[in-house]
């Protein structure tokens, strides 16, 4: 979004509909606007992932709704969006679809610090970084609490194994993190965008760090190569293997 219409939106709000009012009007314009931008790119982050893989399997992948299959993602959002959610016997209700809730709310309050552009974000807050490592940190609680609800073996163990690997390479991400944040001098995520400008971009130096935490948020998110907590081999899906419907596109 140009920069102008940043500075001169705000202005206008406030001027027209008062200032505390402007003020969170423009507050709710940004959410709403990040949220939509958001929601489209993981649908078509997505349907990327499944050309990919597809191409490593020599097969299509998505290639038959819509022109080259890109209105896949639309449609299976409106599968999954009118279909029954179907609730296990024996499972704990309340901590079931608190689960899944719990772990989308996390993963979108995350990028509350980060910065779009020099005047576009959420909350600038001085501790940005270490605000992002304690919201990803507490997605392990709603990955065990799925794995849990569900009253399945299975996606106990699954839950488990997630928790596990996120936690294990948490720490490896914290210490790539912390290398970053000597060099600028500053956990807040704006200061170190503007430090690269003028200064040097960081991924020119710590290239092979770059590499490294790159290999860490696939690991993180249990993406493929690291998708052993899903387990193929027992034909389940790992921590999720109960969930159905918009609970499990939550995930």
């Amino acid at each position: 979004m140009p920069e102008f219409i940043l500075e001169l939106l705000p202005q206008f709000l406030s001027s027209w509909l008062g200032g505390w009012i402007g003020d969170l009007i423009w507050r709710l314009l940004m959410i709403v606007i990040t949220l939509l931008v958001l929601m489209g790119l993981m649908a078509y982050v997505t349907y990327y992932e499944r050309r990919v893989l597809g191409a490593m399997h020599y097969r299509k992948g998505p290639n038959v709704v819509g022109p080259w299959g890109l209105l896949q993602p639309i449609a299976d959002g409106a599968k999954l969006f009118l279909k029954e959610t179907i609730i296990p016997t024996g499972a704990n209700k309340p901590i079931f679809f608190v689960a899944p809730y719990m772990t989308f709310m996390l993963a979108i309050m995350a990028w509350a610090v980060i910065p779009f552009a020099e005047n576009w974000v959420h909350a600038d807050i001085n501790l940005g970084m270490l605000y992002i490592l304690a919201i990803s940190s507490m997605g392990v609680y709603g990955i065990l609490l799925a794995g849990w609800a569900g009253n399945s073996k299975y996606s106990f163990l699954g839950g488990l194994r997630s928790a596990a690997q996120m936690i294990s390479y948490e720490l490896a991400m914290g210490a790539i993190i912390v290398c970053v944040v000597l060099i600028v001098g500053s956990f807040n995520l704006q200061k170190i965008v503007l430090w690269q400008k003028e200064n040097f971009w960081l991924i020119l130096p710590l290239f092979p760090l770059f590499i490294m935490y790159f290999i860490c948020t696939l690991a993180e998110t249990n993406r493929h190569p690291f998708d052993l907590p899903e387990a193929e081999a027992e034909l389940v899906a790992g921590y999720n293997v109960e969930y159905s419907a918009m609970v499990f596109a939550l995930f």
